[in-house]
C-alpha cells in the first residue's frame, strides 16, 4: 500500500500528527521519509476537504523546527562520539564520507547550511545534530532553523497542494489527458525546485553574505 493510500484510511488529526512526528524525527537525525510523507499528505489535502493545508503546513513546520532543536541539543551534549555511534547504527547515512561532507558544508556556509539543508535530504538529517556537535551559536542555529523549517515545510505544502488542485480540475475537464499533464507539471516543478535549491546552496561560498559569517 502506498503512503497516500494509507493516509486516506486515517482521520485528519492523525495525518497532522504523523507528518509532525515523522518530520520531527527525521530532523532529529533519524533517517525517515519525511519529505515523502509531507508530499503525500499535501496531495491528499488537495483531494479531501477534511485535511486543512494550513494546519498541515503548520504541523510540518513545527515538527521540523522542534526536531532540529532537539537534534542540536543531543549533538551538543553527545559530541563526536555520538556521530561515531550513529555511523555504526546507520552507516548508509552517517558514514565517514557523509559526515565529512556535511562538516565541510557547515564550516564553509555556517548558518546557511542549516537553512538550505532543509532542501537537501542528507543535510536535513545532519543539520541539527551536527550544528550541536560543532557548537554553532544557538541563536544563529535557531534563526536558520525557524526560517528554513517554515520555508521548506510551508512551501512544499503550498506547492504540492496547489498542483493537486490544478490536477483535480484538469481531471474533471480532460480526463486521462489532464492526468498526464498534471503528472508532468508536478514532476517538472519538483525537479526544478530541488535543482534551484542545490544550485543556491552550491553558490553560497561565493556569496558576499558569507564573508561576514
Amino acid at each position: 500500500m502506498h503512503v497516500q493510500e494509507w493516509l486516506e484510511t486515517v482521520p485528519a488529526v492523525s495525518v497532522y500528527a504523523l507528518v509532525g512526528v515523522v518530520i520531527g524525527l527525521e530532523s532529529l537525525g533519524i533517517p525517515l521519509p519525511g519529505e515523502i510523507v509531507l508530499v503525500s499528505s499535501a496531495l491528499l489535502a488537495s483531494q479531501h476537504g477534511d485535511i486543512n493545508p494550513y494546519v498541515l503546513g503548520a504541523c510540518a513546520s513545527a515538527g521540523a523546527i522542534i526536531g532540529d532543536s532537539i537534534g542540536y541539543a543531543i549533538g551538543r551534549k553527545g559530541g563526536r562520539p555520538l556521530l561515531a555511534r550513529l555511523g555504526r547504527r546507520f552507516p548508509r547515512h552517517f558514514g565517514e564520507a557523509n559526515i565529512a561532507l556535511a562538516e565541510r558544508s557547515f564550516q564553509k556556509w555556517g548558518m546557511w547550511a542549516v537553512f538550505f539543508g532543509r532542501f537537501v535530504a542528507l543535510l536535513r538529517i545532519f543539520a541539527g545534530p551536527l550544528a550541536g556537535v560543532l557548537r554553532m551559536p544557538y541563536w544563529k542555529f535557531l534563526i536558520a532553523n525557524i526560517t528554513g523549517g517554515i520555508v521548506w515545510a510551508g512551501g512544499t505544502t503550498a506547492v504540492i497542494y496547489s498542483l493537486g488542485i490544478v490536477a483535480e480540475a484538469w481531471l474533471k475537464r480532460f480526463s486521462w489527458l489532464g492526468l498526464v499533464l498534471a503528472v508532468v507539471v508536478g514532476v517538472t516543478t519538483t525537479l526544478v525546485l530541488r535543482r534551484r535549491a542545490q544550485k543556491a546552496s552550491a553558490a553560497l561560498p561565493d556569496s558576499p553574505a558569507l564573508a561576514t559569517e
